[in-house]
């Protein structure tokens, strides 16, 4: 078995043991599960098109860092905030990067002349814009109803780093916070140089 092959049924067992935390809304969550897994590029979509984790299940391993990262903080800080909420915001925060439906947001761009392209992944401009949050909660609304903070913490997850974020400020909940800090942390941390 290849190392890209291991390191990814390493990734699919750490996301099945997320998965069987959950509890609370567990049909909808299962439907969510489905739909990500098997009408989108979840599982094998970049987390960029050219910076970190761009590479073959990238998006996968970037929201279990996030997940794994914010589990960890939420006990610590804020454990009255639930496993599921956490697990939910932070597996699918993203999502958007996955695509549409029969329509990936990343193309794998094509080596030339046996020389790799200096760009891995281009983005799909035949797609309706849509920020990544946006189109994230527009992906799991359909399959998952959200609480208002899940909401929040999806759509401004970037935090001021977006600056169509200014409106949140100071207005942030607790979840929105932890995913937030988890996903910085995983992206400039844990998956720096990745």
């Amino acid at each position: 078995m290849c190392e890209r092959k291991i390191i990814i049924n390493i990734l699919i067992e750490r996301y099945e043991n997320l998965k069987a935390m959950v509890k609370e809304r567990r049909p909808e969550f299962d439907k969510i599960c489905a739909f990500a897994e098997n009408e989108t590029e979840y599982l094998t979509a970049p987390a960029s098109s050219r910076f970190h984790l761009c590479k073959e299940s990238g998006l996968l391993e970037h929201s279990l860092n996030v997940a794994e990262t914010m589990l960890k903080m939420k006990n610590t800080l804020a454990p009255e905030i639930s496993d599921d909420s956490c697990i939910v915001t932070a597996l699918f925060h993203d999502l958007g990067k996955a695509g549409m439906p029969n329509s990936p947001l990343y193309i794998k761009n094509i080596s030339k002349k046996n020389k790799e392209p200096s760009v891995p992944y281009s983005v799909n401009n035949d797609m309706t814009y849509l920020s990544v949050p946006v189109r994230s909660l527009y992906l799991i609304m359909q399959h998952f109803p959200l609480t208002p903070d899940e909401v929040q913490a999806v759509m401004y997850h970037d935090g001021q780093y977006v600056d169509d974020n200014k409106s949140v400020a100071t207005k942030e909940c607790p979840l929105l916070f932890l995913l937030q800090y988890a996903d910085t942390w995983s992206t400039f941390v844990l998956e720096k140089g990745l």
